[in-house]
């Protein structure tokens, strides 16, 4: 008897399912990822594994599909890097520190609104705020408490500050200068992405000319004095956080990429200057597989844009090195400790779609900020899938299912689609000052909804499997006092400073502003004399002015 064929086996197969389903049919008509991608019942021989292999390559090679480090996490695990700011900078010191203790191997600022947005604690557009959701920061007496004891030659410390990240990295560079740590030996990332707060967040001052002219000087000043710092985190993350798909989260991420690519050039910079410290920032979400696959897709969609569109030589300029977070919008306040289970699989995708960094969110954060305990079981979450599960002891564990490949593929392709959307607009700058991104996410977004509440999409605990009279856990409380306390400190530097000295390096700033000089420089000086993030912010309000949503 002659053997069959693969062809005519698996449609022997189809066409026993197929008489199987009208007696028991599938759950669904049509089974799909969170991004529209349908799911086929089953992924077979497309490709031959030999031509999956050769279409992806090896880790640590071009396109990087498999990785950018040949040995990826058998040579060192992923930084685990948890998300931490409430309060004073005293409160949130002794987080860190607690943090470290505990086995965190890098540290993460969350600032509090006021600070995001550039304004002091006793401003009245700050009333209400200050310390709720991060580290209240007003001068550099606050970096110099908060980062107390830690020796900065020593860790990474990643902070997440858009509009005003020169002038936090400025205090982080003096504190340094302090503890008699060199610039060159700091290592470390400020998101400084300011796109995507037009896009999805909205922690923006000024207009998006002026704010890409700080980046690029950012880029420029650290590639001389700060050279291992990363300058930039492209952040995909709070674009998946306003509702976007998976694709969309790619393509706009990797669309803003390219606007600072271009803006650096043109600034003067060569690409292998700068391109080699840019660093991403993706979000962790529910729908393991498409996680996976968009991770993958998304370091081989960057790494084909920089050698063909922008000639990069330097294969660090090719690699998409991120960060990753689990999504803060996938969880729930109703059955918190349902969170655990969504962070460990969101966590997992995030390690097997081979991320340098991880943030695992804790199981109250839909509540409140994470107490001790939430914060420690988060941690405890990446070092049980980092030493006891196995999964970091191979390249790419998932590299060659056929599953992955064709949704690596489609991920990229309709990625790819979008971004020559955005081309044809005249790029991100143009796209996000049209609107086009921002209705787009709405789109999706109000679609995923109206699925949830008509139980369509389900959400455990939720739309299903719901508890009656369901008891609140301890929460984390704000101290009442907070902001008095902190107006209180800065009424004190205010009067300690050397005014004049405060006056005349404002004032140069903004006769810079109103030229063509590097910034950083100047705002390094003014934070030396102790003037405040509100005062900087204030001066370059200034000769800039504020960005007006359309």
């Amino acid at each position: 008897m002659a053997k069959q064929s693969w062809d005519q086996r698996y449609k022997e197969w189809e066409k026993k399912t197929d008489q199987l389903m009208e007696k028991s049919p599938e759950r669904k008509e049509r089974f799909e990822t969170l991004s529209g991608i349908e799911v086929k019942r089953l992924y077979s021989q497309g490709k031959t594994l030999e031509e999956i292999a050769e279409q992806v390559g090896l880790p640590g090679e071009y396109p990087y599909t498999r990785g950018i480090r040949p040995t990826m996490y058998r040579g060192r695990y992923w930084t685990m890097r948890q998300y931490a700011g409430f309060g004073s900078a005293a409160e949130t010191n002794k987080r860190f520190r607690y943090l470290l203790e505990q086995g965190q191997t890098g540290l993460s600022v969350a600032f509090d609104l006021p600070t995001q947005i550039g304004y002091d604690s006793d401003d009245p557009m700050s009333a209400g705020e200050v310390g709720k959701v991060g580290v209240a920061i007003d001068s550099l007496q606050d970096m110099e408490r908060l980062l107390e004891g830690i020796p900065l030659d020593q860790v990474s410390t990643s902070m997440t500050i858009n509009a005003p990240a020169s002038i936090l990295l400025a205090m982080y560079i003096a504190v340094a200068e302090k503890q008699g740590v060199k610039s060159r030996q700091i290592r470390g990332t400020i998101q400084n992405d300011i796109l995507k707060e037009y896009i999805a967040r909205g922690t923006y001052i000024f207009p998006p000319q002026p704010s890409m002219r700080l980046i690029t000087d950012v880029f420029a000043y650290c590639e001389k004095h700060v050279p291992k710092w990363n300058t930039i985190s492209i952040s995909g993350y709070h674009i998946r956080e306003a509702g976007s798909t998976a694709v969309q989260e790619v393509a706009f991420t990797l669309a803003n990429g390219i606007a600072y690519v271009e803006a650096a050039i043109e600034a003067g910079l060569s690409v292998d200057q700068f391109a080699p410290r840019l660093s991403f920032f993706f979000n962790a979400h529910n729908h393991f597989f498409e996680e996976i696959a968009k991770f993958r897709a998304a370091r081989r969609l960057w790494a084909k844009l920089m050698k063909e569109r922008f000639h990069a030589s330097n294969e660090r300029s090719l690699q998409l090195r991120f960060h990753t977070q689990t999504g803060g919008s996938t969880l729930t306040a109703q059955q918190p400790d349902n969170n655990i289970a969504r962070v460990t699989l969101q966590a997992l995708a995030a390690v097997l779609g081979g991320t340098q960094s991880l943030h695992t969110n804790a199981r109250d954060e839909a509540l409140a900020l994470p107490t001790e305990e939430s914060a420690r079981i988060a941690l405890r979450t990446q070092q049980i899938i980092a030493y006891e599960s196995g999964v970091a002891d191979t390249v790419d564990p998932l590299g060659g299912s056929y599953y992955i490949e064709e949704l690596t593929d489609t991920i990229e392709r309709e990625a790819l689609n979008y971004i020559h959307q955005i081309d044809e607009i005249g790029g991100a700058v143009q796209a996000v000052e049209q609107g086009f991104m921002q209705r787009e996410i709405r789109r999706v977004a109000l679609e995923t909804q109206r699925k949830i509440e008509a139980g369509k999409e389900i959400v455990v605990g939720v739309n299903r499997f719901c508890l009656e009279n369901e008891v609140q856990p301890p929460l984390m409380r704000m101290d009442p006092e907070l902001a008095k306390r902190q107006i209180e400190q800065l009424k004190q530097v205010r009067a300690s400073r050397n005014q004049e000295e405060v006056r005349s390096r404002l004032a140069l700033l903004k006769q810079a502003a109103q030229g063509k000089d590097n910034l950083m420089p100047y705002i390094l000086e003014a934070v030396k004399a102790y003037a405040t993030v509100g005062e900087i912010c204030h001066a370059l309000r200034e000769v800039f002015g504020e960005y007006q949503p359309v």
